[in-house]
């Protein structure tokens, strides 16, 4: 595992923090209309989708001043998502802006006009959502948060962790379509001679059942596949993978944060924050089938090592020492 700093990703996108420069940029007089479309909870103070409206400030774009905002946000029910982006297709925004592949899916199904800005997705080729990575084709982009990779790192951090791993259950929902994660994360196993439990949650009342066959399918870890459910529910499961003694590696760094033991991934205030240059950059002209999806190349590991004493687990050195937070 290549060395752990700061994030950075692929593609530059120009500065993120010149706002008066931007501001001057922008139509004098426009007012812009965005439809902000999340399976995630409106509710959630600490969601770091908060990062993204952030970021539109910080880039000139008032609420209220020169910037409405749609908000749909679904609370967990995928079925409604593609009722909300035909609602927002039939306010003709000027912009839609997914949070995650089924959201995505849902604006591209409602609209092939209105550009649209997705982030939180795996592999937008392989869902569909652009014709490649490098020019998406369509009204469609982005930024993603999975590498080929990343799968097989997790496992590498757990194994360090736990060396004599044999077997680890996942927790995924198939009602999403970060698919990706499962096939990576079972091949990655493979590799490393350790068997996967696959275990489905589709609701919050899905957790303690699941955990409590991974319990007794023999799983002495937890893979907590990226999920606005699993980020939701993210202090219950930290709570129900400690009581029931499982090391737990995330996907989050705000799932580490409430109680699990890891977490590997994206950071994603930082991705949200990027979110908000593409919107930037499709207000100021430039086309959707011709933006480049934003790829990630450096991620953080979050270690909780009051997590850890509670398991009674010893956190290996090598591994404090590449993680960019320890919560003590």
């Amino acid at each position: 595992m290549g060395r752990i700093g700061r994030r950075q990703f692929l593609i530059a996108t120009g500065a993120l923090f010149a706002a008066p420069l931007a501001a001057e940029a922008q139509q004098a007089g426009k007012v812009y209309r965005i439809g902000f479309l999340s399976a995630a909870s409106g509710r959630d103070a600490l969601h770091p989708q908060a990062a993204f409206f952030d970021g539109l400030r910080e880039l000139g774009y008032i609420e209220g001043q020169n910037l409405i905002i749609e908000r749909r946000f679904a609370e967990g029910n995928f079925d409604r998502l593609n009722e909300f982006a035909a609602d927002l297709a039939r306010r003709k925004v000027d912009l839609i802006v997914a949070v995650g592949p089924v959201p995505a899916q849902a604006a591209q199904k409602a609209t092939s006009m209105i550009p649209i800005i997705f982030g939180v997705v795996g592999d937008p080729v392989a869902t569909g959502l652009v014709a490649s990575l490098r020019r998406p084709g369509r009204n469609i982009t982005g930024v993603s948060n999975i590498t080929s990779d990343l799968a097989g790192k997790r496992l590498e951090i757990l194994k360090e962790v736990v060396p004599k791993l044999a077997q680890v259950a996942v927790l995924h929902n198939p009602s999403n379509v970060h698919s990706v994660l499962v096939t990576q994360t079972t091949a990655a196993a493979r590799k490393v001679g350790v068997q996967l439990q696959l275990l489905e949650v589709r609701a919050p009342n899905d957790i303690e059942t699941a955990l409590q066959a991974a319990v007794r399918g023999g799983a002495s870890a937890l893979i907590v596949l990226e999920d606005s459910l699993m980020f939701r529910e993210r202090t219950r499961i930290a709570a129900l993978s400690t009581k029931h003694r499982l090391p737990t590696i995330s996907g989050f760094a705000e799932e580490a944060e409430v109680g699990g033991l890891m977490a590997y991934g994206v950071s994603l205030p930082y991705l949200f924050r990027r979110m908000a240059t593409y919107v930037d950059r499709v207000f100021k002209g430039a086309k959707p089938a011709e933006l480049p999806v934003e790829l990630p190349t450096k991620f953080e590991l979050v270690i909780n090592l009051k997590t850890a004493k509670t398991l009674g687990i010893q956190i290996p050195q090598s591994i404090l020492q590449r993680a960019d937070k320890v919560i003590e």
